[in-house]
């Protein structure tokens, strides 16, 4: 928790305790249902909330967005994104329900009333939305066909509406048949730690 505090110092005290009560909930639900690889579980904040985090040090969403968290598994990207910016609405979908038991199971004890949790493949989610985040779920191109359908032409943010996904390694041939406007930004610009090395993360404009 301390690695959270120290990349962002102006957390207030009900979101340090949202995300201070995160490695508990997660220990629980993953002695259940293994959302969470055992090597993993005592690197969750920093590979998984940390990571997740990342998007916002990226875009911080204007209030009143609205994000659509695909391929959300145990609730990554969009619980951490949903405690750091509670005036942001954030529809979590993944097509295994065990995994979205967890998340409901994680959004019940936190009560964040800013996160629906939804039984679904995200080719056959329903709504407009600003952005859809996603970590690293499926190949890029696919993520995009996904995305493209269910954003909003309305902005709201300091970017045009699109779709931020986290990755890792060479993307070069993900990339290639990506005909839309594409940032690709180095986590280690964020991050120090060594897990963010080779870790990205992928903007691309679908206005």
């Amino acid at each position: 928790m301390d690695l959270i505090r120290s990349y962002f110092p102006a957390l207030n005290a009900r979101q340090d305790a949202y995300f201070l009560r995160l490695g508990d909930l997660y220990r629980e639900w993953n002695q259940q249902i293994n959302v969470i690889s055992r090597k993993d579980i005592d690197h969750l904040y920093e590979r998984h909330v940390l990571h997740s985090l990342a998007i916002h040090r990226f875009l911080p969403f204007q209030p009143g967005s609205r994000i659509l968290d695909i391929g959300t598994g145990g609730g990554f990207p969009g619980i951490p994104l949903a405690i750091m910016q509670p005036d942001v609405q954030f529809v979590l979908v993944d097509s295994i329900g065990k995994k979205i038991k967890v998340v409901q199971g994680v959004v019940d004890a936190l009560g964040l009333r800013n996160v629906t949790a939804r039984h679904e493949r995200a080719e056959r989610t329903s709504g407009s939305f600003d952005f859809a985040v996603s970590r690293a779920v499926a190949p890029l191109p696919e993520l995009i066909g996904w995305s493209r359908p269910r954003i909003s032409r309305t902005h709201l943010n300091a970017l045009p509406n699109g779709l931020i996904c986290l990755k890792g390694g060479d993307l070069k041939e993900e990339l290639k048949p990506v005909q839309d406007p594409t940032e690709v930004h180095a986590l280690s610009d964020y991050f120090n730690e060594e897990f963010f090395q080779e870790k990205k993360l992928i903007y691309v404009s679908l206005a």
